[in-house]
């Protein structure tokens, strides 16, 4: 039985069952924040986001974990008021209801994963 791919992706989702390059999903924008949306379920998402220098998303609290990895340079989290720094490759789970904010020292682009049932 072969296997079949439904490729009409809901708006602004990647079409399943084909390859990306991850960095390549959005562009870097000047003094800008840039997001596309990977998957977008009833109970989830992951949305692929790129942050110019100097930009910061504002503070936020989310009902359920979310889980951030950076794909592309670096960026500073704070979480609870504790400030910890991402590399490229690294990922933190940022726990439900722990306000947190991230900022560019310089550019980076990260995939966020949100579970909308905790």
């Amino acid at each position: 039985m072969k296997n079949e791919y439904h490729n009409s992706p809901a708006p602004h989702e990647l079409k399943k069952g084909e390859t990306h390059i991850v960095v390549e999903i959005i562009e870097y924008l000047d003094n800008a924040i840039v997001s596309r949306t990977i998957i977008k379920k009833p109970n989830g998402s992951v949305i692929a986001t790129s942050v110019d220098e100097g930009e910061t998303l504002r503070e936020r609290v989310e009902p359920c974990d979310v889980y951030i990895q950076i794909v592309d340079g670096a960026a500073e989290i704070t979480i609870s008021d504790k400030l910890t720094k991402l590399k490229l490759g690294e990922g933190i789970v940022i726990p439900a209801f722990a306000p947190h904010k991230l900022h560019a020292n310089e550019q980076f682009k990260m995939i966020a994963t949100h579970i909308e049932t905790c």
